[in-house]
């Protein structure tokens, strides 16, 4: 089992028994605005979608790795994280997250970023972590270069979210950049 800890956070890898926080993670319009998932229509719906990553994580040689988000002293649900590896010989990885609402703004996301690149880096070996975002998310572009990463280009109308195709930036940190 993996667990990364940081000053205020706990993460642990993704289980069925975090369900129904997922769900209402998932459910919030605010939470949905940036990401191409949709809203789930029902908990079994939200199941099916996380089944597969806590299957994954059974895997010898799991191809991605969901964290759930809890604060150290309340066990609060924060939100997700996860890195999804690429080629092996490529030595890449890609990082999302998804925060609950009321946590936004609080430094948590770039905390848990952080664990998760050192993760990444120190425990797997990786040469470079991309992530990317629709460019009309100031918070998550705020969070990505506050844990270091560099934005390093755009994509044109990639991302299809509920207001039409987005363009999204794209955003990269190599094992021997300056963490900070």
């Amino acid at each position: 089992m993996i667990n990364l800890w940081s000053l205020r956070l706990h993460l642990s890898l993704l289980s069925l028994t975090d369900l129904e926080e997922v769900h209402v993670l998932h459910s919030f319009p605010e939470v949905d605005e940036f990401n191409t998932l949709g809203i789930p229509q029902n908990v079994a719906h939200t199941q099916s979608i996380i089944k597969p990553w806590i299957l994954e994580h059974q895997k010898l040689d799991a191809k991605q790795y969901t964290f759930t988000i809890r604060t150290n002293q309340a066990e609060d649900f924060v939100g997700l994280i996860a890195l999804k590896l690429g080629s092996i010989k490529l030595q890449n990885g890609e990082v999302w997250f998804k925060l609950h609402p009321d946590f936004w703004g609080k430094g948590y996301c770039t905390e848990a970023l952080k664990l998760v690149l050192a993760f990444g880096f120190d425990e797997l070996k990786l040469h470079r972590i991309e992530a990317g975002c629709a460019v009309d998310n100031v918070g998550s572009a705020r969070v990505l270069e506050k844990a270091g990463m560099t934005k390093e280009g755009r994509k044109r109308k990639v991302l299809p979210l509920k207001n039409g195709w987005s363009d999204n930036f794209e955003y990269a940190i190599l094992d021997s950049d300056l963490r900070v």
